[in-house]
């Protein structure tokens, strides 16, 4: 890893994720309920949800921020990693189920189904699941992405046949004989690893462990885009026809950071189901990809740390106003944000603050003259 990717502000990011990652769970487990500093078990969980929501986030920023690659169906690799996470949570139920099937799960027995579909065949294993989190999500992208980036399908035309994808996802998903639970999806899980999901310590080690995914995902982000790689993907985004010009395969450079951006949210996804406790088509929703692109563009795209900033302050907003009287208005309130963030602060929460940065010691460093000694201040602007 390279010595760009390490930065001051890296090792800052990843110090704070580690140490929530740490100090969250101790305070659930270790203090009394009545202690000030207890936090409890429903917040470890909520918590836990928006860090697979900053990942996902985080995945939308790799190729929006430095490739120019707007998608807006980014919800389907999400859903579908979570798909994969849930098929094994519902493996695990074994007879304990409501119909008492060791092999069948209940929807399957309700419908009268006689036997697995094949699609389930595996996933009693957890190595096998975990390999389908990234491998569904990354063979999708992997095949969609060469066919529309092969045809040379960018800006509006690539965003708007992406939300064909997951709406297409949705409606599949939608039905029985799919396998996949149809509109109620999967629910009512037991174990994960043989734990019980709905213990205090599984939760608490399922938020440990999505902090661990996005440290992982960050330093994977910051790899790439610090990289020679990086830099042709920002050439990409900044004038494709002339990187292409210059002899780049464009297509592969899509095709690859594409792929690696699906397996990021396919993850994301995978540690999103046990939290919550259900999986369902709804996940595949359009809006939900369109949400998400929203928290990008309001912590600040193409800085990786303020699509994280964007995706926790977003969904901290949406539990606070929908859990009161502005519930009905939260669409607005969301569409009202995305319009002021663009016309207001155009570069995000964190890309405005890091550019104010760099005016003040533009500032000061002229103030202060080539020599170090200081001179007449300039005019304000």
């Amino acid at each position: 890893m390279t010595t760009r990717a390490l930065d001051r502000g890296t090792l800052a990011f990843l110090a704070l994720v580690l140490a929530v990652a740490i100090v969250i769970p101790v305070l659930n487990l270790t203090t009394p309920e009545s202690a000030a500093l207890h936090v409890p078990t429903y917040l470890v969980s909520l918590f836990g949800k928006y860090v697979t929501f900053a990942l996902l986030a985080l995945s939308i920023d790799l190729i929006w921020g430095f490739c120019g690659i707007l998608s807006l169906g980014h919800g389907a690799f999400f859903a579908l990693g979570g798909y994969a996470m849930g098929m094994y949570l519902m493996r695990q139920i074994g007879s304990r189920g409501v119909y008492a099937d060791p092999i069948l799960p209940d929807f399957m027995v309700f419908l009268n189904w006689k036997e697995l579909p094949l699609a389930w065949w595996g996933f009693s294993s957890f190595p096998y699941a975990m390999l389908m989190v990234l491998l569904v999500p990354g063979l999708l992208a992997l095949v969609f992405g060469w066919f529309a980036f092969r045809s040379r399908v960018t800006g509006v035309y690539f965003s708007i046949i992406t939300q064909a994808m997951t709406y297409a996802l949705l409606l599949a998903f939608f039905r029985n004989d799919f396998g996949f639970g149809g509109n109620n999806g999967l629910t009512d899980f037991k174990d994960i690893l043989g734990f019980n999901v709905q213990s205090d310590e599984t939760r608490a080690a399922l938020f440990a462990a999505s902090c661990l995914a996005l440290a992982l995902g960050y330093l994977i982000c910051r790899a790439l885009v610090a990289s020679k790689f990086g830099m042709v993907l920002v050439a990409i985004r900044d004038a494709e026809a002339r990187a292409r010009f210059l002899g780049y395969r464009v297509e592969a450079y899509k095709v690859v950071v594409f792929t690696v951006s699906a397996c990021m949210a396919g993850v994301a996804g995978a540690l999103y189901v046990p939290q919550v406790g259900i999986i369902n088509p709804s996940e595949f929703s359009p809006a939900n990809s369109i949400e998400a692109v929203i928290w990008v563009a309001v912590g600040g795209r193409g800085t990786l740390v303020g699509a994280v900033v964007g995706a926790i302050l977003v969904n901290y907003a949406k539990t606070t106003f929908t859990s009161g009287p502005l519930a009905p208005y939260w669409l607005f309130l969301l569409g009202g944000l995305f319009i002021v963030v663009t016309l207001l602060l155009p570069r995000g929460i964190v890309g405005t603050l890091a550019h104010w940065r760099a005016q003040w010691r533009a500032r000061r460093k002229a103030r202060r003259g080539d020599d170090g000694k200081a001179v007449e201040p300039l005019p304000a602007e």
